[in-house]
């Protein structure tokens, strides 16, 4: 088997020598040819799928890498459907990327094929963060837009993320019709690669300054910001494009004292201050941590190179920093929002917020106390983008977020937005400190009234076409074989969002889930655990989003219930051989 693959690999990676590549890329294609078997296969062994979201994957040649030409097979499939989609009207996208190896190698290659193909570019001038460019396709009246990034990923990935002209990620049915026009693309040869620069027009500063100006229009307490403008601020864009907009936005709603970690503030696609530039990791924030501590700061907080996710930890009781997860930062940033909605006299009964499925069900306890309608979407933030799509014009978007630290409020951005939820965290905990609590105080408050409601989440790293197979026979398995109890709690209910079936144990009950099909597996414990399997999307992992639940009557017992809960997601976890 393994000789038949790598004689096909050999077959494919020749093609590279002989066909219209550059000298460089065949020189490479070549030394892995004649050196490396194990990456030759890795690089060739299948087309790098252009999946519902764009590409991402390790940067390098081959069939399976992010290079110009898997970029520009992309690129022109995706003017292909938009040539079809927009026949006869005038067709504009924006372009923007992050501060990866490649990033404006890889814009600036996806600007020329566009152009070719006759369709306008809007180019940012220099990196910006994603939610930019969302906000940017609106504001211009794009059909489009592409950013170049790989969010999160280690170093040596980069992404090619596609949105349509609502701003949002691509959803059904352009997802899907977009996959087939690229599929179609067989090889470099059918790409216009030569473009029209009088077609390419710059933008930056102007675009900088409209999005900030819409940013202050979802600022909530501008009293409180007055009062408490010198609240201690430790920022870091861990080398991403935060730098440029996060500082901006939070002078701009009226915080004067923001203190940078001036080592990552150098964008650099190496990230050379960290093993991985992923706020979701304590790692990432350790800099930023030390120089909270030294300057005696009341918050931190980390932007990913793209500046769609921002991890943050705040000062407990005891004037120590923790860390919040994911689910807890959206969770108190959405009932600092509720509240203060709710204050104002904004919730008329044609207001929601949502989440995704895996995340916290403290959200959705919130929003049924506030009498504000809450929606449930899959994973991925285009879907929350759907549904504000859905809804506009009829109901009114407060907020909503994801577990893995991405965040939104207003509709003018599309997608996770760690700009405006950096000023937002900062404004909620300057409410707090205004009220003489920390963000800690808020949580307790919060547990106090819901519940107090912990998750975690474990990855199992699954490389390569042997990790991809490993991953799959675990998803059959949980499938085939449904566990009757996890933990010493009866699963008394399970959710198969690819089968689209949700079953009632208690009851023996079946009914349909009516979200898009998506290889999502969930249970549901008598003792209120709840727990999702998913292999990701993006990354070569295995993911399981673990939750659980306690009462909380007295905020001193924090501490104590929370060693509780953590002692239960750790047993959980072994349960499941995790």
């Amino acid at each position: 088997m393994q000789n038949s693959l790598l004689s096909e690999v050999k077959t494919k990676a020749n093609t590279w020598l002989e066909g219209n590549y550059d000298d460089e890329t065949k020189k490479q294609v070549r030394y892995l040819l004649e050196n490396d078997e194990t990456e030759l296969i890795e690089s060739f062994y299948r087309e790098l799928e252009f999946g519902t979201g764009g590409l991402r994957g390790i940067m390098g040649v081959g069939t399976n890498r992010m290079n110009i030409y898997t970029v520009g097979m992309a690129t022109q499939g995706l003017s292909n459907y938009l040539l079809q989609q927009f026949s006869g009207q005038e067709i504009s996208v924006a372009l923007a990327h992050d501060n990866r190896n490649n990033g404006r190698l890889f814009c600036d290659t996806a600007a020329q094929i566009f152009t070719a193909n006759g369709i306008k570019v809007y180019l940012f001038d220099a990196l910006r963060p994603t939610p930019e460019l969302s906000f940017a396709i609106r504001y211009l009246g794009c059909k489009s837009g592409v950013v170049v990034t790989a969010s999160h990923n280690p170093k040596e990935y980069n992404g090619y993320k596609v949105y349509w002209d609502d701003g949002g990620q691509i959803v059904d049915p352009h997802d899907k019709n977009i996959i087939k026009e690229v599929q179609k693309i067989k090889t470099v040869d059918e790409v216009k690669w030569k473009g029209d620069n009088a077609k390419i027009i710059s933008i930056g500063a102007d675009v900088d300054k409209a999005y900030l100006d819409a940013l202050m229009t979802v600022s909530l307490s501008p009293e409180v910001i007055a009062r408490q403008k010198d609240l201690k601020i430790v920022f870091t864009p861990i080398h991403g494009t935060g730098v440029r907009l996060v500082p901006q936005a939070l002078k701009a709603v009226g915080f004067e004292n923001i203190i940078n970690v001036p080592e990552q503030d150098v964008t650099d696609g190496n990230f050379p201050t960290v093993h991985s530039p992923n706020p979701e990791e304590s790692a990432a924030l350790t800099m930023a941590l030390e120089k909270a501590r030294a300057s005696e700061a009341d918050l931190v907080m980390a932007t990913d190179p793209d500046a769609d996710r921002v991890g943050i930890a705040a000062k407990n009781k005891q004037g120590e920093f923790v860390l919040l997860n994911g689910n807890q930062t959206g969770s108190f940033l959405l009932y600092y929002l509720l509240t203060k909605w709710k204050e104002k006299g904004k919730i008329t009964g044609r207001e929601y917020v949502v989440k995704t499925i895996v995340t916290t069900e403290l959200i959705a306890a919130m929003a049924k106390d506030f009498h504000v309608e809450y929606y449930d979407v899959l994973t991925g933030f285009k879907f929350i983008a759907d549904i504000i799509k859905q809804n506009e014009g009829f109901k009114n978007f407060i907020g909503g977020g994801e577990e893995s630290y991405g965040y939104l409020a207003g509709d003018f951005v599309r997608d996770k937005d760690a700009v405006m939820s950096c000023m937002l965290i900062a404004e909620a905990t300057a409410w707090a400190k205004d009220q003489g609590k920390t963000v800690f105080d808020v949580l307790a408050e919060i547990y106090m009234k819901y519940g107090f409601y912990k998750e975690t989440l474990v990855n199992l790293v699954k490389k390569g076409k042997t990790g991809a197979d490993e991953i799959q026979k675990m998803m059959d398995n949980f499938r085939n074989q449904t566990p009757t109890e996890i933990n010493g709690s009866t699963v008394i209910k399970a959710k198969d969002y690819l089968l689209q079936v949700e079953s009632d144990f208690l009851s023996g009950g079946k009914r349909k889930i009516t979200l898009p099909k998506s290889n999502v597996l969930q249970f549901f414990t008598a003792d209120g655990s709840k727990i999702s399997v998913r292999p990701s999307g993006t990354e070569p992992k295995i993911k399981f989003y673990l939750g659980t639940k306690q009462v909380l009557t007295h905020a001193a017992d924090y501490k104590k219930v929370e060693q509780e809960l953590d002692a239960k997601l750790l047993s959980l976890s072994k349960a499941l051989g995790i």
